[in-house]
């Protein structure tokens, strides 16, 4: 299970008013993603709200998520602290918990220097026994990580992985060329996933895959296949719930999503806010148009 490629959900965390985790609605999400074709599951990414999670619901959300699993498709766990110790002791945990991989991801409050980013992400990767993908994000992150940091980076024998967020699809055309086989790349949702497809990536790790998983499987198999014109045609289609998604908090776009196909997720954590009745309508209208 370590040649991670397809598409990857980054499942919501279904937390009710009291904090606790909604285990059974996060499990049923989970079997049905793994039914309609997913190729992992990926819990504690942005859309999971590991910003606003404590460790014992962010534990909960990973152990459900293996449970729910069953080995079927691969489980990566998202890491993220602003601290090095902490998310190598989270690393640790989940690995032992059974996740089939890490993605990290780095927290920064006070900024940070290229050696000290670096020394971040090798220290999970040193930690674990299991391939780690690399997560960077330069919307919310305070300390993003340059092409120099990620090419050695991918000399660590278990940095395989980068999943950039960066909306600068030049950038993943560049860490290809540098980086080679050495690491491999996932489209994010502020990418056109067929268009990271076509340059040589290995897929998309993002939130809309919760709403929208077999049109997401089946334009995955479109790029696979090489039928680009397809593939366009319904990357085109899907585009509406990234605009959707870009528009709106994160979480609060999906959990909707969610909601409006009858799993009870819950509202984002606070303070985060649910969408407005207006907002929902655009999700709404934009599911309707590809149902």
């Amino acid at each position: 299970m370590t040649d991670f490629h397809g598409v990857f959900p980054y499942l919501v965390s279904p937390v009710d008013a009291d904090g606790a985790v909604r285990m059974q609605v996060l499990t049923k999400l989970c079997d049905d993603l793994i039914s309609a074709g997913v190729h992992g599951l990926t819990p504690l990414g942005s859309t999971g709200e590991f910003a606003y999670l404590n460790s014992a619901q962010r534990m909960a959300v990973v152990q459900t998520t293996i449970e729910a699993a069953k080995g079927r498709v691969p489980v990566l766990a998202g890491v993220a602290s602003t601290s090095t110790a902490d998310a190598v002791a989270q690393a640790k945990a989940y690995q032992k918990c059974g996740a089939n991989g890490i993605l990290a991801i780095l927290e920064a409050y006070f900024p940070l220097a290229d050696a000290q980013v670096e020394s971040y992400f090798r220290a999970i990767a040193d930690a674990v026994d299991v391939p780690v993908v690399i997560y960077t994000n330069p919307q919310f992150q305070r300390s993003d990580l340059t092409l120099d940091v990620i090419a050695r980076l991918a000399e660590h024998p278990r940095i395989g992985y980068i999943k950039d967020a960066s909306t600068n699809t030049g950038r993943l055309l560049s860490i290809m060329n540098r980086c080679g086989d050495g690491l491999r790349v996932f489209s994010a949702s502020a990418h056109i996933p067929a268009a990271v497809m076509l340059i040589g990536g290995l897929g998309w790790m993002a939130g809309p895959a919760c709403i929208i998983p077999r049109q997401s499987v089946a334009l995955y198999d479109l790029c696979r296949a090489g039928r680009w014109d397809e593939a366009m045609a319904l990357q085109r289609r899907l585009w509406r719930i990234n605009e959707a998604f870009a528009r709106f908090n994160l979480a609060a776009c999906i959990k909707a999503g969610l909601a409006i196909q009858g799993y009870d997720v819950g509202d984002p954590v606070p303070p985060q806010a649910p969408l407005t009745a207006e907002a929902r309508k655009v999700v709404e209208a934009a599911l309707r148009e590809l149902s």
